[in-house]
């Protein structure tokens, strides 16, 4: 099993969300984080010049079976990206094991 936690733009959330759900990843977790990235440039709005270096980002957090990892990182990549500075990260690490609370079943079939 993987875990892939994807960082994303929040307006790319719901077109990642409805790609991965058409490819059969039905079950995930996400939060709305801010974070520091590489873009310096501030921006200005009615005048007034603000700061970017705060960036409001959406956190994904995946697990799937072995042979789901590329499928999703792949539908994350095309989904997610406009081209631009900011676009986000993706990490990938092995998960151990898996446990489903209520039934006490373990391993890859928790995540059916």
């Amino acid at each position: 099993m993987k875990k892939i936690e994807a960082i994303i733009r929040r307006s790319k959330y719901r077109t990642v969300r409805d790609a991965l759900h058409a490819k059969g990843v039905n079950f995930f977790s996400y939060w709305d984080v801010t974070g520091i990235g590489n873009e310096k440039t501030g921006h200005v709005y009615r005048g007034v010049s603000y700061s970017t270096s705060d960036i409001q980002r959406r956190y994904l957090s995946i697990v799937v079976n072995d042979d789901f990892e590329q499928l999703t990182i792949d539908t994350i990549i095309e989904n997610a990206g406009t081209g631009e500075i900011g676009d986000g990260k993706i990490f990938v690490s092995d998960v151990k094991d898996a446990y489903r609370i209520r039934t006490g079943e373990k391993g890859g079939e928790t995540l059916d």
